[in-house]
Parts: C-alpha cells; sequence; structure tokens
C-alpha cells in the first residue's frame, strides 16, 4: 500500500458501528492481507481512556460544554500521537470508532458550540490529520436509542442521557455534514441487516482503496 489508509465510522448512538468495524475485519486481514488497526474515540490509548471515563461518567453531570468539548480533543491528541499516526505511517489500514466529526456534531452543534470553533480546536489537536474516508451510519435517534437500552450490557452513559430532542439534531448534523463533504462521507442506511450494512461497506470501501494497494 502506498502510504497508510485511514477509515473512520461515524453515526448516532446505536446506529451499529461497532458491529460492521468487526464484520469488516476479516476482509482487510484475510482476504486483503493487509495490516489493520482498529481503535475507538474518545480512547484507544491509556491516557485516552482515562479521559473516556470521565467524559461518559453520569456523576459528572454538570460538566460544561466548553470542558466536554476540550476533554475530547485532549484525548484525540495522545490517540493520534501513540496509535494512529504511527499506523498510517507505517502504511496500515486504521479504522477508527469517531473521529473529529462526532465532535463537529455532538459539541459544535447539538452543545451549540460552534462548528468552526470546534474545527480549530481539533486542527491544534489534530495537527490536521483527516480521515481518507468516513463511513456514516444513518439511523433514526428513537431506534438508536431503543437498540441502546436494550442491547447494552453496561447502563447507560452521560451522554445517553440527554434527550430525545438533542440525539435527532444530531443525526440532522450528521446529515448535514455528509452533503457537504460527499467526497468523503458515504451514508449506509442503519435500519438495514448487518448483512446488507456489511456488504455495502465492503464496496464503498473497496472503491476507494483502488489504486491504493
Amino acid at each position: 500500500m502506498k502510504g497508510g489508509f485511514f477509515i473512520t465510522f461515524e453515526g448516532p448512538d446505536g446506529s451499529g458501528k461497532t458491529t460492521l468495524i468487526n464484520n469488516l475485519r476479516p476482509f482487510i486481514t484475510d482476504e486483503l492481507k493487509k495490516d489493520l488497526i482498529i481503535t475507538r474515540e474518545p480512547g484507544g490509548v491509556k491516557i485516552s481512556e482515562a479521559i473516556r471515563e470521565i467524559l461518559l461518567d453520569k456523576r459528572f453531570s454538570e460538566m460544561g460544554s466548553r470542558t466536554e468539548a476540550l476533554l475530547f480533543a485532549a484525548a484525540r491528541a495522545q490517540h493520534l500521537d501513540e496509535v494512529i499516526k504511527p499506523a498510517l505511517d507505517a502504511g496500515k489500514i486504521v479504522f477508527c470508532d469517531r473521529f473529529v466529526d462526532s465532535s463537529v456534531v455532538y459539541q459544535g452543534i447539538g452543545r451549540k458550540l460552534g462548528v468552526q470553533e470546534i474545527i480549530d480546536i481539533n486542527r491544534f489537536a489534530t495537527t490536521g490529520v483527516n480521515p481518507d474516508m468516513t463511513i456514516l451510519l444513518d439511523l433514526p435517534a428513537d431506534l438508536g436509542l431503543a437498540r441502546i437500552k436494550k442491547h447494552r450490557s453496561e447502563k447507560s452513559d452521560r451522554i445517553d442521557q440527554d434527550q430525545l430532542s438533542f440525539h435527532e439534531q444530531v443525526r440532522r448534523a450528521y446529515l448535514d455534514l455528509a452533503a457537504k463533504n460527499s467526497n468523503r462521507i458515504k451514508i449506509i442506511d442503519g435500519r438495514q441487516s448487518p448483512e446488507k450494512i456489511t456488504k455495502n461497506a465492503l464496496q464503498l470501501i473497496q472503491e476507494a482503496l483502488k489504486g491504493r494497494i
């Protein structure tokens, strides 16, 4: 591969990103025979996972929106330095569950901090590293939250506790972001079966990797 390839997975809570990433793993490792790094945000490394615990802990319901945005960016900066950048420099494929787009829609729009403000914070945090492609799983907010309630073994986290209207706004923001970045962000209907979603994603990834492997 001519350099690494960075694919991020986005979508409202409960959209099925983790299932999709796990279903795609064999295609990269077994069929393409490529090194694959699978990681997540916030998290991925020790410091970032510690920040994740703070961000999602319902005990910190008083957390301000700016604090939340800065903590996400801080976790991202450490994650990039320790995992994402080294993997891309080594020519590996990186799958990341959430990235800057999540901050744009959740904090920039959902928390009303401003899109440009979030972009500026994260430009500093990422030193300009951007995904080569993004797969957006689109799902109505009420359906996603119902999935979380039914399937998550752990209790809901601090962000899950936001009102349905907040999650509906996040979904609309994702769709708007995709419309403005259609070359990078590819939408898949998250209401389909996991098998159909995986097939659609594989087609998109194969197309994106043409000429790169």
